[in-house]
């Protein structure tokens, strides 16, 4: 999934927030009660966190390794 089609309310989550939601989700979705129309939307509801959480690693490795080659010239 592109950044693009995470919608706007999960992408402005932090880390700490996306994470705490999905518990959220995966405790109502392990509980006895949950009827299906409502775990399915939760599910799709996951995968965009899922999504985004993915996304902002893949920013975070990205910086983390720009950083180490600009320490690297920087020795030289």
């Amino acid at each position: 999934m592109k950044n693009e089609n995470i919608p706007a309310g999960v992408k402005s989550k932090s880390l700490k927030e996306a994470r705490e939601e999905i518990n959220d989700i995966l405790n109502k979705l392990e509980s006895k009660e949950a009827d299906l129309a409502s775990s399915m939307d939760d599910y799709k509801r996951l995968i965009q966190l899922n999504n985004h959480i993915d996304l902002l690693f893949k920013r975070r490795v990205k910086e983390i390794s720009l950083n180490k080659k600009e320490k690297k010239n920087d020795k030289k």
